[in-house]
């Protein structure tokens, strides 16, 4: 999840819809991949969520755990659905049930739907766990992601400097995604420093987050990811609204603007990598 939780809904303000370079309907319309979102937290259930998107050109989900709850929910939506998958994880908030959970998410890890560990780290803004547990819980996280040879979704709220400090104390995975990015150019050239992919979320959108669209437009494109974190964070001009993955396409559109690159481009560019990294079956 991004910087939402407790979960409220973000109180960020409006911002202009951007105009991509060339509209696109039809057979034309681009594929995007969401490359993160909460499927079995949608009010309505996953299956209409689904079929909206497929409409709406979303060609592949990375459904994402939270806990064993929602990491059980998450491979089952994956297990039904050729276009989705999961992955398991202990969000920080969650980080103090981690000697309850943490024998079954091992477990759950290795099923053959799961393709990344997380999303784990620190959220200290709302410090729903102690500090020491949230830095327990992903250490462990980061070493099972390292023994499976699995990417590693980290999740960073008011915790750049705990964040990189373990992630550079850790042997970490071949492959570090910092889901829902809302850090500014500093940040975003120190994870691009280390290897790491950024994924944005509907917060590039938003009215008062310049920082985070500067960090964007200085983003590789070989090095980023699009995503809704369904069902927080709807994207302009869905704000107020549940936010669902058929909604990647507004995200997408943003960032097209950002990088001064036609949508398409940035569409083929984010898929390919969502495909490598999270082996999601997009098709064209």
């Amino acid at each position: 999840m991004g910087p939402l939780a407790g979960r409220e809904p973000a109180r960020e303000g409006r911002a202009t819809v951007p105009t991509p370079r060339r509209r696109v309907t039809g057979s034309h319309r681009p594929a995007w991949v969401d490359s993160h979102c909460h499927l079995p937290f949608l009010s309505g259930g996953p299956e209409g969520a689904l079929d909206r998107a497929r409409a709406a050109g979303v060609a592949g989900m990375v459904t994402v755990g939270t806990d064993v709850a929602s990491s059980r929910d998450a491979i089952g939506v994956a297990r039904h659905n050729p276009d989705v998958r999961a992955t398991v994880g202990l969000h920080p908030h969650d980080a103090s049930r981690f000697d309850d959970e943490w024998d079954e998410l091992r477990a759950l890890a290795r099923e053959p739907e799961v393709v990344a560990v997380g999303e784990c780290g620190f959220d200290l803004y709302y410090n729903h766990s102690p500090h020491e547990a949230q830095e327990r819980a992903f250490r462990e996280q980061i070493r099972l992601a390292r023994e499976l040879e699995r990417p590693l979704i980290v999740h960073t709220r008011d915790a750049w400097e705990d964040t990189f400090r373990v992630l550079d104390d850790e042997p970490r995975p071949d492959v570090v995604v910092f889901h829902c990015f809302t850090g500014g150019p500093d940040e975003a050239r120190r994870a691009l420093a280390s290897g790491a992919f950024l994924s944005f979320s509907g917060i590039v959108s938003f009215k008062n987050a310049d920082a985070v669209r500067a960090a964007a437009a200085l983003t590789p494109l070989e090095r980023m990811l699009v995503e809704t974190d369904a069902p927080y964070l709807a994207p302009v001009p869905h704000r107020g609204r549940e936010n669902e993955p058929a909604f990647v396409p507004a995200v997408g559109a943003v960032l097209a603007v950002a990088l001064d690159l036609p949508v398409e481009t940035v569409a083929a560019a984010t898929r390919t990598i969502a495909e490598q990294v999270f082996r999601v079956s997009a098709g064209r």
